[in-house]
């Protein structure tokens, strides 16, 4: 694939992404279409939650994508492919929750798809180990923050703490793989400046 047919291949995906079209694997949904008796409140906070991780799962496509273009080992770009094929699922059921309770994605979403993109393809240019450990930092991030959704969650929000923990299990499992494929961790400055990215988005994806 040239140089050309890359690029549109790359925006026909990115435009998939963000109007929320791609099929995933068609692992099956692990909510149910339906609110329950949650209040007002509840509802919102769930509702609020969930879209701040619909736009972490827009990131994590362009992450993917983006290190993949530059990727030049086959069998670590088959990988980052298929991560990514795995992450559209989370995409998916995040969509779908998000409309169960009558909230909307934010608006930000192409800007944090922009952005990761460009941090993969910078990351992935580092070289494969660097690449797999940027995914593997990632990951574990994410783990993090769903493990704090989980605890501000009302319990009665059945659906979407099957929701999320069904994702929290496929991060911790990506996070291995990654380390597995031969990962190098990333210095302490590296981690802080994800960190503070991911703070910035998940507190501005949240309200916007």
């Amino acid at each position: 694939m040239n140089l050309i047919d890359s690029f549109i291949n790359e925006c026909d995906i990115a435009l998939k992404t963000l109007s929320y079209k791609k099929n995933g694997t068609g692992r099956s949904y692990p909510g149910k279409r339906s609110t329950e008796n949650l209040s007002k409140k509840e509802k919102n906070l769930s509702a609020q939650l969930m879209r701040v991780n619909l736009a972490g799962e827009v990131s994590a496509q362009a992450l993917y994508r983006g290190q993949a273009m530059v990727c030049k080992d086959a069998e670590i770009k088959e990988h980052l492919i298929q991560a990514g094929e795995e992450e559209t699922d989370h995409l998916i059921w995040c969509r779908k929750r998000l409309e169960d309770l009558n909230g909307n994605p934010s608006i930000l979403n192409p800007l944090w798809y922009a952005g990761s993109f460009a941090i993969g393809a910078i990351s992935g240019s580092l070289g494969e180990k660097t690449s797999l450990g940027f995914v593997e930092e990632t990951e574990k991030q994410v783990v993090k923050h769903l493990e704090k959704h989980l605890d501000q969650i009302s319990k009665n929000d059945i659906q979407t703490i099957k929701i999320l923990k069904t994702m929290r299990a496929d991060e911790d499992e990506h996070a291995k793989e990654a380390s597995n494929e031969g990962a190098e961790e990333l210095p302490t400055y590296s981690k802080k400046i994800m960190e503070l990215t991911a703070k910035l988005m998940t507190s501005s994806s949240r309200y916007i």
